[in-house]
């Protein structure tokens, strides 16, 4: 008989349109409103962007910042760090290319502060300059640094026979060329279904495994959930199971080399994703000289039984 699992966080009530929780990549799709935003936030946005969004938002604040003393230089009087030119638009552009040099601690030479308002404004810059490229760097080394597991899971679950019965299955690799160290994975089934008072609720279940913990991995481990009696899933039909609003919510830990800790990563199925009646092809093959090949490309490929 299938046992019910405790709360794993994600709540029990639920709606009849009710988006996934978490998404496929192991991202949170939930929607903070009316949340109390604090400056120690800024460590961890700077360190979740992506590469992209962490360059593009250092050119743009680097940028805005030259302009904004560009201005300064403009306002104060330009002929206190150098000539004059005559029109507004190269006037600003020496204050501006003026600053990027006062920012970056450069100085070439050309352009120097005469006055005493350029200069004060110039080593107010330059402390400005010398703390915000010490925050980059580390900012840099924290997003180098961070632990990050990089499992490539499948595209897809398949619904099988298997052993006389019938298994959900997926498969998952290191996209690292290094070896999982003690691998470890829990599944949870997240099932919605609507009661007698016609309200949805979610009904959590702790899948049985095949084998959730291995020594090491190397190449492609296929998790099996097999539906025999124990199984919540074993009441349902293949066809019923495939119409299922359920959810798969899958937490997998192991020993990563890179970093010499253990790491972590989750990762989300929906039913929607299931195929019937099909089985994953090989994704490892040895070459001519006995080494073994692993094809990422092959991770979600199927075939007919």
């Amino acid at each position: 008989m299938a046992r019910k699992t405790k709360d794993p966080g994600f709540g029990y009530n639920s709606k009849e349109n009710a988006r996934n929780i978490i998404n496929d990549n192991g991202t949170s799709n939930v929607r903070h409103i009316n949340r109390k935003r604090n400056v120690n936030d800024l460590y961890t946005y700077f360190i979740d962007i992506s590469w992209f969004q962490f360059f593009v938002l250092i050119l743009v604040a680097y940028t805005i910042l030259n302009m904004l003393f560009g201005v300064f230089y403009v306002a104060i009087g330009i002929e206190q760090i150098t000539k004059p030119k005559g029109t507004f638009l190269e006037d600003f552009l020496n204050g501006f290319f003026f600053s990027a040099q006062t920012l970056t601690t450069v100085g070439y030479g050309g352009i120097a502060p005469q006055g005493i308002a350029a200069n004060f404004i110039a080593a107010f810059e330059a402390m400005i300059g010398l703390l915000s490229f010490s925050f980059i760097t580390g900012m840099l080394y924290g997003r180098f640094s961070k632990p990050k597991a990089n499992i490539e899971f499948s595209e897809n679950i398949i619904l099988r026979d298997f052993k006389s019965q019938k298994a959900i299955m997926f498969r998952l690799m290191n996209s690292r060329k290094t070896v999982m160290i003690e691998p470890e994975i829990t599944v949870t089934l997240s099932v919605t279904e609507e009661n007698e008072k016609n309200e949805f609720k979610r009904n959590f279940y702790e899948l049985k495994l095949e084998r959730n913990k291995i020594m090491y991995l190397p190449t492609v481990w296929t998790i099996v959930h097999q539906i025999d009696d124990d199984s919540p899933l074993y009441k349902y039909s293949k066809e019923e199971i495939r119409n299922l609003d359920a959810h798969l919510y899958i937490l997998i830990n192991y020993h990563e080399e890179s970093f010499s800790q253990k790491v972590y990563q989750i990762n989300s199925y929906h039913f929607e994703d299931l195929i019937t009646d099909v089985k994953y092809k090989s994704a490892a093959s040895f070459d001519v000289e006995g080494y073994t090949l692993l094809d990422h490309n092959k991770l979600s490929e199927v075939e007919n039984l």
